[in-house]
């Protein structure tokens, strides 16, 4: 006789409860589950304590941690949580469970399987983060209108590749996209007034966690 198959587990570097910070649910209370462990290493990067470290944890422990915050919208982050496969079936018990769930992902890994009632948050790398080489820009057309692209822009030339590639991808048209600019590299005012300039279908956001918190974890 065999023996049975190991319950699935996932590593987590934290599990908290705060405003979401950006979005379409921005404002929010939360609660976020952050996963350990993340492949890309891009430069404006506010969460590497999350690159390793991590405590094991079953599927079962991880919803009971986030039932007792008794708040229904949940967001799955890391890192980068599609890291782990066992981030899947996480994102299918919190849906099933009920929440309003959202995963934050690099966009450098296939979000195809990830359960329909998620809202997708892609984040696309621009070349001044160092790893725009590893998204996987195809798949941005076939995201709903309910997931959401994001690009946090670092420079002018960050700002102008962006454009550039919403235009010729016409990624306004699928879904939500998101210009955030890179806390403590670029000014908001100025990212602000290109895209007014320019009239780039997008929306623009700025990182409500760091207004009241800075980069504080678990924040």
């Amino acid at each position: 006789m065999s023996a049975p198959a190991a319950a699935p587990r996932l590593k987590i570097t934290e599990i908290f409860r705060s405003l979401q910070g950006e979005g379409d649910s921005v404002g929010f209370p939360t609660v976020f589950v952050r996963l350990t462990g993340c492949p890309l290493r891009c430069q404006y990067c506010d969460t590497a304590y999350a690159f390793g470290g991590g405590e094991w944890m079953s599927l079962e422990a991880i919803l009971e941690r986030v039932q007792a915050h008794a708040t229904p919208h949940v967001c799955v982050t890391g890192g980068e949580p599609l890291a782990q496969p066992n981030c899947l079936p996480l994102l299918q018990r919190l849906c099933d469970a009920g929440y309003k769930v959202s995963l934050e992902t690099s966009g450098a890994l296939p979000v195809a399987d990830v359960d329909r009632r998620v809202v997708r948050v892609v984040d696309v790398k621009t070349p001044d983060s160092g790893e725009s080489h590893r998204n996987l820009l195809d798949q941005l057309h076939d995201l709903r209108t309910t997931d959401q692209i994001k690009f946090v822009i670092c420079s002018r030339a960050d700002y102008e590749w962006s454009r550039e590639l919403v235009r010729e991808r016409q990624l306004a048209s699928r879904s939500m996209v998101l210009f955030s600019p890179s806390h403590e590299q670029l000014a908001a005012r100025d990212l602000a007034e290109w895209i007014l300039a320019d009239s780039v279908p997008v929306r623009m956001q700025i990182q409500l966690h760091k207004i009241l918190w800075g980069n504080a974890p678990g924040r």
